[in-house]
């Protein structure tokens, strides 16, 4: 604390310093070190001090230390060539990726003709046999034999009481209102569009192609639209960018492209009309004007913003698209994979276990800190009741 300098203390109002001088004439008697600590203890406490303090540390964070630039020159040709190895390193790892993307392809035609099961059973394009459909209850889970048979019962009952259902119905549907990320896309108006989605699929690149995924919506003949087919395609990059190779750190989604939904006519909810009364400056008249304004709706997804290469992007656009990446990486790497543990929200249960786990971590921190603070007879809440800066996208 000794390093303080002279235009640090001229700072401090010298009233300040009051605690601080008590100390040392009081503990004038006591060892040198225990006057030491007292007084970092004391002028620690002090607001003005520390802001001091915190100013001079400010200036260092994130400030070069000058080592490089006093390195000899046949030194700084060295480093030089360090770092040409490393952008040869960040190629060889975009190699590394495409061959995971080959990886991704050859999987997914393994997975197919599971998921193509999955649709028919869902479409009613199958009925499973019974061997099919016998699932092992865990031993937690086991019923007696009294309630296996009530249990039996009282589905034969519903089951008598309404027409047998075809397949799953609603499956797609019941997995978008599970999960919170889509769930928050969905309006009123899109429900019944969405009970005629019969799968989801997702398609990889072609070998040689730029690397890039496409989401398949497959939908049953309806009355909404005439497309059966509604595609969202994500390009990817999966190479360095010269101008900053080091910044590479995988593939990212640059892009991505929907398609035209040819909608019935009245029934696009994208849109919606509005009516507007407008009143004549002069003549005082009023006429009502008839406007086709933008609608929220989960369809909106499949016409993202159009982004020109090289664009620079205003915050809403950039914060759009993010939300956009974030959904489509979550549709191919989690809904597609694991819909039905969706649809019976088991796979939301984990998530929310995991959840659980890293807030109750917080909230013991939080915690610690709320009792430091209130053990701290300097503390005053109301320094610290400082407004939340806004969310910025990265």
């Amino acid at each position: 604390m000794a390093d303080i300098d002279n235009k640090d203390q001229a700072e401090i109002d010298p009233a300040d310093m009051e605690d601080v001088e008590e100390v040392e004439e009081e503990e004038t008697g006591e060892d040198e070190n225990s006057k030491a600590r007292q007084l970092t203890v004391q002028m620690m406490q002090n607001p003005q001090i520390l802001a001091a303090l915190q100013e001079r540390l400010d200036g260092l964070n994130g400030s070069p230390s000058g080592y490089m630039e006093s390195l000899p020159k046949v030194v700084k040709r060295r480093v030089n060539a360090l770092k040409n190895l490393q952008v040869k390193c960040a190629h060889i790892e975009a190699k590394f990726y495409e061959e995971v993307h080959e990886l991704e392809r050859k999987y997914a035609a393994l997975y197919q003709p599971f998921f193509d099961q999955r649709s028919d059973i869902v479409k009613a394009a199958y009925e499973p046999t019974d061997a099919e459909c016998e699932w092992k209850i865990d031993e937690e889970e086991e019923l007696t034999d009294e309630m296996k048979e009530k249990a039996k019962l009282e589905e034969e009952k519903k089951d008598e009481e309404k027409e047998d259902p075809k397949g799953i119905p609603e499956f797609w549907l019941t997995v978008f209102k599970n999960v919170d990320l889509l769930s928050d896309m969905l309006q009123e108006h899109d429900e019944p569009i969405l009970k005629h989605l019969q799968d989801i699929k997702v398609k990889f690149s072609d070998p040689g192609q730029p690397m890039s995924f496409t989401l398949e919506f497959l939908f049953e003949a309806n009355d909404f639209f005439t497309n059966t087919l509604l595609t969202k395609t994500y390009k990817m990059r999966a190479e360095p960018d010269e101008s900053d190779p080091f910044s590479f750190d995988g593939p990212e989604i640059m892009c991505c492209t929907g398609c035209t939904i040819e909608w019935t006519k009245g029934k696009n909810v994208t849109l919606k009309t509005i009516k507007k009364k407008q009143k004549h400056k002069g003549r005082g008249t009023v006429r009502t004007v008839t406007k086709t304004v933008p609608n929220d709706s989960f369809f909106n997804f499949f016409t993202p913003p159009d982004v020109p290469e090289g664009a620079e992007l205003d915050e809403d656009s950039e914060a759009v698209l993010a939300a956009d990446f974030e959904i489509g990486h979550f549709i191919r790497e989690r809904i597609v994979p694991r819909a039905v543990l969706y649809f019976t929200g088991e796979a939301i249960e984990d998530d929310d276990d995991d959840y659980d786990e890293e807030g109750e971590e917080a909230d013991d921190e939080e915690g610690e800190e709320e009792a430091d603070e209130e053990n701290d007879p300097d503390y005053d809440p109301k320094k610290d009741a400082v407004p939340p800066a806004e969310c910025k996208q990265q």
